[in-house]
């Protein structure tokens, strides 16, 4: 051989010596040098938090090197998520990694999560090698340090969570009221053909009529005669009684002449100490502060009346404004407006939608279970009243309950359109962001949404979902739902969940299979498969997801648990 050829290859194997060498210390670590938690995987909220304790063993770790172990979840068949990744480097390396000592190695935590995706309950994860001694890359394999995600907490459900409807507001009885009063001169019980004519009275009588006459309408007449806190109280109660004779006798006369025949509710207040107290509040006197505190401080009727009158020149203003209002006589005429009956409503729908109001129409809409005729209602709300939010949120509750979710999500926004501070349409946007899992946002809006109907099941829902489980068992309360009932699974109070599994009014296949699940915790096996089969029977996907989920994964050999999800 050539001798300046013979100088070259010993060179190079001397380089690959050197190099193979060099990257010697950088031997692929095992499985032992990892531990997970939890193992399996577990999601919490929507997401898949993980916890690695991992070790580089004495001599390992190459003082040139730089390793970087990217965590890898792989499922559904090639699909896979990356998480942060962590970087580690050796002694005489000048970089931002953790530095790992070769005599020594050390250990090392690793906390990261991924997004869950539908498919990780059958999963493995990964710790991924990007490693390199100066600029020499070193291949290490991926390793594998868990099986699998128990996703039981992706069964908190948006669509299982009822929307909020906003209220019609129809009232079957509207109370009305109508008020007259009667002025007397001091120390007079005597009527006054001035006050008499008066247009407020006259007004009164003509309302009472109108009331009487009409069968739709229910009158209770009431009157209430008072004399003013001024003057000995012998007096005023003589007053009072004798205006409350006067008034009724001439009132009895005046219903006589119109055939109005109803019964008349008669009382009378000595001195009108609360009415004195009241005009006060409402007046501009100079200091009223101070009659004010008078009345606070003295319960003695006299007592008032002598330290009232101490005050000379406010008592002077006191007698000519406001003591004159209170040597009265009140007229009170309560009515009951009866509304139409729920028959009524539905013809006038059906026949003639004209004539009902708009809270009529929205009560017509609870007067009907067919969803159809729902929809007309509703549709004919937002273009006959377009500026009440009401017709558009009700319209998207429906298409919500439906599943139809964009169109439920269009009626939502034209309805926070027209009143974007309504708490229902705050609420149900809240739940088409839970859906789209803007946790963030569903949040923003709850906070908008007090006093909706409905809104501690959207609560509890967000808390679910963002992992906070008391939170979610505290905002769920009493609730009967198969969202609150996971959130009693979750924080271990097997007991609660079944108890509010059995109790909700319309169980579905989620409801059994929650069941199955709390069955399964609980070591009751015949409870897993009587429950499983419940759930497949009312959604045969369900012997699918029971067969992948790990729940169950200790029944896995057992030949009933086998034969159902076959």
């Amino acid at each position: 051989m050539n001798k300046k050829l013979f100088n070259v290859s010993l060179a190079l194997a001397t380089a690959i010596v050197l190099f193979a060498t060099s990257c010697s210390s950088l031997k692929p670590l095992s499985q032992s040098n990892f531990k997970v938690t939890p193992s399996p995987l577990e999601t919490v909220g929507t997401e898949v938090p993980v916890s690695v304790n991992g070790t580089f063993p004495e001599k390992w770790f190459h003082p040139n090197a730089t390793v970087t172990i990217t965590p890898v979840i792989k499922y559904a068949g090639n699909k896979e998520l990356k998480a942060i990744p962590y970087t580690y480097q050796g002694e005489k390396v000048a970089g931002n990694g953790i530095t790992i000592p070769k005599n020594k190695g050390g250990n090392f935590i690793m906390n990261f999560k991924f997004p869950y995706q539908e498919g990780m309950e059958v999963s493995e994860l990964f710790m991924r090698f990007n490693a390199q001694i100066k600029n020499k890359k070193a291949n290490l394999p991926d390793i594998k340090v868990a099986d699998g995600v128990v996703a039981t907490s992706m069964l908190a459900d948006a669509l299982t969570t009822d929307p909020s409807l906003a209220d019609d507001n129809f009232q079957k009885i509207i109370k009305d009221k109508q008020d007259a009063a009667i002025l007397f001169l001091i120390q007079n019980a005597a009527l006054r053909q001035s006050e008499l004519s008066k247009e407020g009275l006259l007004a009164w009588k003509k309302r009472v009529e109108e009331a009487f006459n009409d069968p739709k309408q229910q009158i209770a007449i009431e009157v209430a005669a008072y004399a003013s806190p001024d003057g000995p109280l012998a007096l005023n109660e003589t007053l009072a009684e004798q205006r409350q004779k006067n008034t009724t006798e001439y009132l009895q006369k005046e219903l006589k002449k119109k055939n109005i025949a109803t019964d008349i509710n008669t009382h009378f207040t000595a001195e009108d100490w609360e009415g004195f107290r009241q005009l006060v509040e409402a007046s501009d006197l100079q200091d009223k502060e101070l009659i004010l505190r008078v009345l606070s401080m003295y319960s003695d009727p006299e007592e008032r009346e002598q330290q009232i009158k101490n005050i000379s020149y406010i008592y002077k203003e006191l007698a000519e404004t406001v003591l004159p209002q209170l040597r009265r006589a009140r007229l009170i005429a309560n009515i009951d407006i009866i509304g139409k009956t729920d028959d009524e409503i539905m013809s006038f729908w059906r026949n003639d939608p004209k004539q009902l109001n708009v809270n009529e129409l929205l009560y017509a809409s609870t007067l009907t279970d067919n969803d159809a005729e729902k929809e007309r209602i509703f549709q004919y709300i937002t273009v006959n009243y377009p500026q009440d939010f009401r017709g558009w949120n009700n319209l998207g509750v429906l298409f919500y309950k439906r599943g139809d979710l964009n169109k439920a999500t269009q009626s939502f926004n034209r309805a926070a359109q027209i009143s974007p501070n309504a708490p229902e349409v705050n609420m149900n946007l809240a739940l088409i962001a839970m859906i789209n899992n803007d946790l963030d946002k569903a949040e923003e809006l709850l906070g908008k949404a007090g006093g909706a109907k409905g809104l501690n099941g959207a609560l509890g829902l967000l808390y679910l979902k963002k992992g906070e489980y008391n939170k979610a068992v505290e905002a769920f309360g009493d609730l009967k739902s198969n969202n609150a009932a996971l959130a009693q699974l979750l924080v271990k109070d097997y007991n609660k969940a079944s108890q509010t599994l059995a109790a909700i009014p319309n169980p579905d296949a989620t409801t059994a299979y929650l069941a199955a699940i709390v069955a399964a915790r609980t070591n009751n096996i015949n409870d897993v498969i009587t429950n499983l089969q419940t759930a497949i029977l009312r959604d045969k996907s369900m012997a699918k997801k029971a067969a992948n989920d790990l729940e169950f994964a200790k029944y896995r050999s057992n030949n009933d648990f086998v034969s159902l999800v076959r």
